[in-house]
């Protein structure tokens, strides 16, 4: 009985020796390839999610396709806004000489009445050496000189082609010396101020001559 139990511890001995010995032993080391397999196989941890929070606080900027508004040319704008000052301060300059040169007219225009009764007087004076005739011609001479100071000037209109713009026909009579469509005789002189038409001449235009 004795060498039995002896066995029996002895066996039981050597299995408590070879369990001890194969946990002591070290595990085997991994390969290079082992552990970036092991690495990929890990699942990574989530990221936090400021990144999304400050996408969202902040806007991505438009690209030039998106931009639906064009970009402002300040230089441009500055260069067209000059232009038009100039434009407009050359425009007010012209309008004031226009307006002085022009500021006369009424006046001047309700002073032709008068000089044409004083040239009619004239035309029909027997005596020129009459002294009430050289004083109507002196009246009228003066007169004549101030219109021309303020721009204003008679135009001959006799022996001319018929102008709408400038003359005024009044009628129509057979002439032997002036052509037909011609003005034959002037019954109101035309008058310019500064070159504008102030009144336009009162005529008869000649319808050639006569068939007798």
């Amino acid at each position: 009985m004795d060498e039995k139990n002896d066995k029996k511890v002895e066996a039981e001995t050597a299995a408590t020796a070879e369990k001890t010995a194969a946990e002591a032993e070290p595990e085997p080391e991994k390969t290079e390839g082992e552990t970036v397999a092991d690495e990929e196989s890990e699942p990574e941890a989530p990221k936090e999610n400021s990144a999304d929070a400050s996408a969202e606080a902040e806007p991505e900027p438009e690209t030039a396709e998106e931009s639906t508004e064009p970009a402002t040319d300040w230089k441009d704008l500055y260069a067209r806004t000059l232009a038009d000052f100039d434009n407009y301060r050359k425009r007010a300059v012209r309008d004031r000489e226009e307006l002085v040169k022009f500021a006369t007219s009424e006046a001047v225009k309700d002073m032709l009445p008068t000089v044409d009764n004083l040239a009619l007087a004239l035309d029909q004076a027997k005596d020129k050496e009459d002294p009430f005739v050289k004083g109507v011609q002196l009246a009228y001479d003066g007169f004549l000189k101030a219109l021309k100071d303020h721009g204003a000037e008679p135009f001959d209109s006799v022996g001319e082609t018929l102008d709408p713009n400038r003359h005024e026909a009044i009628a129509t009579l057979p002439s032997e010396t002036v052509e037909e469509g011609k003005i034959s005789t002037e019954v109101k002189k035309g008058w310019m101020l500064n070159g504008r038409l102030l009144r336009a001449a009162q005529v008869v235009v000649s319808s050639g001559k006569s068939a007798s």
